[in-house]
């Protein structure tokens, strides 16, 4: 069957995530210090140790309430290990956040992966993004995107299911459900429809269980459609 749409997976997939910078440590100091104007209360390894634990507690809530793959809202756990974050303001917030998180790693777009999406643009293919992410996500992606001449509107908003907007992530099932109706909408069964991911487990048999095609981006996969971007698009080349 013809493919007429491919949904992406963010981290892993459309994004390479590297190292954390340099000076990481001392960086995040200067970011407490102009955000808070006061010296640092907690060390970066501090932070990350209790947001972890804010984590943990709120999965294990969200665990017996029956949600089996929780999701959290980031902002949220930031509040809650540092209150004076709390009492910024909303835009002052946003950019604590997503100077915060580029502190943990370095995000560079995936090899070949622009010329990918420009060829799926010029055949008029439908695209998708299935991603487990938090708002700052989207600044990343779009950042990124940027630099290959593009944007976020080549993804159809309707056809962006992000984690972070609806309480559970990947491999949960309701997170494909979501995707086949959304596709369905638009006339596109699961059949014509390919998920990429970097994940066995999150993507491809997540989706597969819901009738999508797949394929795996990885270099070292026992499946059968899977490689890097370069071999992604000569399949593609193939079925579309």
């Amino acid at each position: 069957m013809k493919i007429r749409a491919v949904v992406f997976d963010v981290y892993g997939t459309l994004m390479q995530v590297g190292p954390p910078p340099a000076k990481a440590d001392e960086l995040w100091r200067n970011l407490l210090q102009e955000t808070f104007k006061q010296p640092p209360a907690l060390s970066r390894l501090e932070f990350s140790v209790a947001c972890n634990r804010a984590i943990t507690m709120r999965h294990n809530a969200a665990h017996a309430r029956g949600v089996p793959k929780p999701e959290i809202l980031w902002p949220s756990i930031v509040a809650e290990v540092i209150p004076a974050f709390a009492k910024l303001k909303p835009e002052a917030q946003d950019e604590f956040i997503y100077q915060q998180t580029q502190l943990g790693r370095t995000l560079t777009m995936m090899p070949r992966m622009i010329p990918v999406l420009r060829w799926l643009l010029d055949k008029r293919c439908t695209l998708g993004i299935a991603s487990n992410a938090q708002a700052y996500t989207l600044r990343e992606l779009e950042t990124l995107l940027k630099t290959g001449g593009l944007d976020l509107s080549i993804f159809p908003t309707d056809l962006r299911v992000w984690s972070f907007q609806n309480g559970f992530s990947k491999p949960d099932p309701h997170v494909f459900q979501m995707v086949r109706i959304r596709l369905e909408a638009r006339h596109i069964s699961p059949g014509e429809a390919l998920v990429v991911g970097d994940r066995l487990d999150n993507d491809v048999l997540a989706a597969r269980a819901h009738g999508f095609q797949t394929w795996h981006l990885h270099s070292s996969s026992p499946e059968s459609n899977s490689g890097p971007a370069e071999k992604l698009r000569e399949f593609l080349i193939r079925a579309l």
